[in-house]
């Protein structure tokens, strides 16, 4: 490895997963001359172990589609053409459809409002075009620390190597040290949740369908994948949680089976359990001067209507936008008047989204009379009313008139 002691960055971005790799890439991409490095934590071949896959919006497949990646993704990709949402209770016999979503009701466009995608080939395709970009790539190595000074920060990487950089970028999840040594605050709190992720095979085709069931738990949600498999976001309090990731697999499966039904025939887990606590975590600043949050740094949000990962890509389409402009016109792309562009651009929808995916949460994750009542009447209110039923959509897909350029398909 060559001595970095003295080398310059533009850019340097701590995070090596789905948010960092595409602000690298939507910078490098529009600005070939800047100089960038990522730094990810995990060791390059951890990504072969990652059998997850990610629901993305149409708004960020156009993205994807911009940078050039699209192509050898959809390959891998399902396309999510058809929703529904039930509430029940786990022992109901019968869970009625109260609300439905379907491609059809999007007049303007005939494209999937998602896919699921595998965060293996993702994460491979991001790599891959970062480096066919120049993007310098450091895997398992941390930004271990930084000083900020007027015109550059110096970063010094846990590896002992230093660098200098006009800019920061924090893309190390919701648990983001460096948004701490930032000084920057943030609103969190937890829920009595976890959220079990999972992969099954099933005997008959999903045909595209996801669906939502609200349970008094949480919800659980079904994601259509390749062939006859689905993928889990199953949210469960912490106690019960705990005691299905500590069951056997056939005491799993069938706890499995009475959330899933028969619907898709005999069911199998496919993959490997994960769970992970789930809290609604918001940063009171999105930058500070040299120094910018993208992704779960910024806002770790419940994942009950799924826009968590998307909010990340719309980070990176807004800050690279940011950059790359403000790189144009001659002007430092690390000042805070350049940065506060970029917050003022994302805090208020994220904020919002945050605030959209508690209330939600809170409504639908118990079993109050009143409150079911509420609910029933209200999802039917909405699968009678196009128009809503629409907006609904159009919220999914990420569709929206302040769009970045890139999640509009259009270049920088």
């Amino acid at each position: 490895m060559t001595d970095k002691s003295s080398k310059h960055f533009d850019c340097v971005i701590a995070g090596g997963g789905y948010v960092g790799l595409s602000t690298a890439v939507a910078i490098k991409a529009s600005a070939p001359h800047l100089n960038i490095m990522l730094v990810d934590a995990a060791p390059a071949n951890a990504v072969d172990s990652d059998e997850r896959a990610s629901a993305i919006a149409a708004a960020a497949s156009r993205m994807l589609d911009q940078l050039g990646l699209w192509n050898d993704l959809i390959k891998e990709a399902q396309p999510i053409t058809e929703m529904i949402v039930t509430d029940s209770r786990t022992s109901d016999p019968v869970r009625p459809v109260f609300l439905t979503f379907g491609n059809a009701e999007e007049p303007e466009t005939n494209e999937p409002f998602a896919h699921m995608v595998p965060n293996k080939a993702m994460i491979k395709a991001l790599r891959a075009k970062a480096k066919k970009l120049n993007i310098e790539l450091l895997h398992g190595d941390t930004v271990a620390s930084f000083n900020t000074g007027d015109v550059k920060t110096d970063v010094m990487l846990g590896s002992g190597l230093s660098v200098t950089t006009k800019l920061l970028i924090a893309a190390d999840g919701v648990r983001s040290s460096l948004r701490d040594r930032a000084g920057i605050k943030t609103v969190h709190w937890a829920y009595d949740q976890m959220g079990i992720v999972t992969t099954v095979t099933h005997e008959r085709p999903h045909n595209g369908r996801a669906e939502e069931h609200f349970l008094p738990g949480g919800p659980f949600a079904t994601l259509p994948l390749t062939g006859n498999r689905s993928s889990l976001v199953w949210t469960e309090p912490n106690d019960n949680a705990k005691r299905l990731m500590e069951a056997d697999d056939f005491t799993f499966e069938l706890e499995l089976e009475k959330r899933f039904g028969h619907k898709l025939g005999e069911i199998e887990v496919a993959g490997p359990r994960k769970a992970f606590p789930l809290g609604l975590t918001l940063a009171r600043d999105f930058v500070a001067p040299r120094f910018a949050l993208v992704g779960d740094a910024a806002h770790g949000i419940h994942p009950i209507a799924g826009q968590g990962l998307n909010l990340g890509f719309k980070d990176a389409a807004a800050l690279a936008q940011t950059i790359v402009e403000v790189d144009r016109l001659g002007l430092d792309i690390g000042s805070i008047t350049t940065l506060e562009r970029y917050q003022t651009w994302r805090r208020f929808d994220t904020v919002q989204m945050g605030v959209v995916t508690d209330a939600l949460n809170r409504l639908f994750s118990n079993d109050i009379g009143p409150l079911r009542i509420l609910r029933t009447v209200g999802l039917g209110i909405v699968d009678r009313l196009p128009a809503l039923k629409n907006s609904f959509i159009n919220q999914a897909a990420g569709r929206g008139n302040s769009n970045p350029a890139l999640l509009n398909g259009e270049a920088i």
